[in-house]
């Protein structure tokens, strides 16, 4: 099922939306107010809105632990309560300079002289009600004046005064550490997370739902079921799979495989490097370098780890000359590519550097557009439903100011995809101008367990690579022409995918996913001989099994067990040998009692087989 927003609850949600930020961005400064008179000589940097809060980050001499969070939410409740007004100001540039200089604040500054000279200058006040000026004096040393004034350089939104905040409608979370501008090279500053709603029920929803999703964490639940690691001796942003994560991984990938074939695609390998100049041909050199590892040198030739799989398609279907009557082309690939990310960013295997996607590319001709949408969008469907996602939100993206290719064929790529949106029967948000610079997009974001919403399938129309790269296909009238290429993806990338699945499961994989799907309990070493032969025979049915040859007792096999989320289990014990049967309790249906082998491997086949429980 795809989620539907209706026009008028969409407004209501957008109007929603803005007034949350006014909140959120106006919180972030009485917290800053609260925080430099709660820790005179602190300096304030930034203090951005998040998706669920805000921050701001600070130079504080003597340090902000979290131990300090409970006096500083106190100090911004009486602020609020002050119901002190939000002024905006605009100041001319050498004025508010002076200001600042006077004031010691170097990341005030900093930011003043990244302010274009062409754009107006604006602060916001919390105070002032006579709207007079304000000394610099009154700052010094960033202790406030007993009528409570504080500034920042800022363009707002904000709200109008501080009681339109509920004073039990914010919290602060946490305390980390952040580069100024997110550079290595420059001050750690103390960043300080926090969240704000318009109502202490809102509050209490997201805090339930934050406890929950820190319940979820892939990176904690990764390490408690031994599914991967990062390693840092091996650099950040670097994943390593580990016997339990892999094997998923081989099923996710088995899975694909199978799905895409299926579905008229071929498969396709590529290498991980290339010459440089590949790089520039594509564009990626000049508008994704920042993204990119620098290059190495081979035999005088300079050669780029890649950061994209797209031109390697592009060269294999150069390879040889194409005719009309083959398009479609549909190749995909399980392609491992490398990005620079700052280690600020690194998360998990939200975040990483080196990851592998499922790409794809179906290079079509015009009329053919809607058609091979229409194709993926059955195809994400499917797969996105056997991994247990069915509700989704769907953006379709159109044309930026700035753009590649012809009015004529924007027109039709993005009539095409809302044709196949519209044949397809879901409901889609449009993003105007919000399409990349080759082509229009459709983006689809699934909701997991909780209610969030994850961005993972992208399928992406352009015009660029095929003109940068000159391909071509022989038309009916023997012409050369340009084929429309689509860029397309269901996962993203593996590593994300896998951390979404793992929260949105708690880690409790449905059977077909499970890395084992039946342990075997034996209750005493003289029964162990038969429950390695019953786990033998198992796995020669295609079963994923293990025997806990531990020792413990019952109670203890069950609980580590539970423990690990094994879905299925089996006590055997002299009962068991002599009946040649086994005693199953799974995860969702408990005790199922004595069954014979056969029943099992029955079970287990058609739960695995409709990817439902046993």
């Amino acid at each position: 099922m795809v989620s539907s927003v209706p026009q008028s609850q969409d407004s209501r949600h957008k109007q929603n939306s803005e007034r949350l930020e006014h909140i959120r961005h106006t919180c972030a400064h009485i917290m800053a107010m609260a925080v430099q008179k709660l820790f005179p000589g602190t300096k304030v940097a930034i203090g951005p809105v998040t998706e669920t809060g805000f921050y701001y980050d600070f130079d504080c001499p003597i340090g902000i632990t979290v131990d300090d969070l409970g006096k500083i939410e106190t100090e911004m409740q009486r602020i609020i309560t002050l119901n002190l007004p939000i002024i905006r100001e605009e100041v001319a540039r050498e004025e508010i300079k002076a200001e600042i200089v006077a004031l010691h604040e170097p990341f005030k500054l900093e930011i003043l002289e990244r302010i274009p000279v062409e754009e107006t200058i604006t602060r916001y006040f919390i105070g002032n009600p006579d709207g007079g000026k304000i000394e610099p004096s009154l700052f010094a040393a960033s202790a406030l004046s007993p009528t409570e004034y504080w500034w920042d350089l800022c363009a707002g939104p904000h709200v109008n005064f501080t009681e339109e905040i509920h004073p039990d409608g914010f919290k602060l979370l946490s305390v980390a550490g952040a580069y100024w501008q997110g550079d290595e090279t420059k001050p750690m500053l103390q960043r300080i997370y926090g969240t704000a709603w318009e109502t202490p029920e809102a509050l209490q929803v997201y805090l339930q739902q934050r406890e929950e999703a820190l319940r979820r964490d892939h990176r904690k639940l990764g390490q408690e079921l031994d599914l991967f690691s990062i390693q840092e001796d091996a650099g950040g942003g670097l994943v390593f799979w580990h016997p339990k994560g892999a094997i998923i991984r081989y099923i996710i990938e088995d899975y694909w495989r199978k799905s895409h074939l299926e579905s008229g695609y071929q498969l396709l390998y590529t290498p991980h490097i290339a010459n440089l100049d590949l790089w520039k041909t594509s564009g990626h050199f000049d508008f994704y370098n920042e993204n990119m590892f620098d290059s190495m040198e081979v035999e005088k030739q300079a050669y780029q780890i890649k950061p994209m799989n797209c031109p390697f398609h592009v060269l294999t279907y150069k390879n040889k000359q194409h005719s009309y009557r083959e398009l479609p082309l549909r190749w995909a690939e399980l392609g491992t590519v490398y990005r620079y990310e700052r280690s600020g960013a690194l998360h998990g295997l939200m975040r990483v550097r080196g990851f592998t996607q499922d790409d794809a590319h179906v290079f079509c001709l015009p009329h053919q557009i809607a058609d091979e949408i229409l194709a993926v969008l059955n195809l994400t469907e499917q797969i996105l439903s056997d991994f247990g996602f069915e509700n989704y939100e769907v953006n379709l993206s159109t044309r930026p100011n700035k753009s590649v290719g012809t009015d004529e064929v924007w027109e039709l790529a993005t009539t095409a995809l809302k044709q196949a949106l519209n044949t397809k029967g879901w409901d889609y948000l449009i993003d105007e101008g919000g399409g990349a610079f080759y082509g229009p997009k459709i983006d689809i974001k699934i909701r997991d367990a909780i209610g969030r919403l994850w961005q993972c399938s992208t399928i992406q129309v352009d015009f660029n690579l095929p003109e940068r790269f000159d391909m071509e296909y022989v038309a009916s009238d023997n012409t050369k022409q340009r084929p429309i290429m689509i860029h397309r993806a269901i996962f993203g990338s593996l590593e994300r995918f896998f951390g979404i699945l793992i929260e949105n499961y708690a880690g409790n994989f449905p059977l077909w996913l499970a890395p084992i799907q039946l342990r075997l309990l034996p209750v005493s070493d003289e029964v162990r001989d038969y429950a390695e032969s019953m786990a033998a025979d198992l796995r020669t049915a295609g079963f994923r099994v293990e025997v806990d040859s531990s020792g413990e007792r019952l109670g203890k096999l069950i609980r580590t067990a539970e423990l690990e989320k094994i879905p299925v289990v089996a006590v055997v014990g002299k009962r068991e040998v002599e009946n040649q049967t086994l005693s199953v309790r799974t995860r969702e249906a408990g005790d199922l009692g004595a069954l014979s082998v056969n029943e099992v491997v029955s079970r287990l086949q058609t739960a695995i087989a409709s990817k439902t429980i046993i």
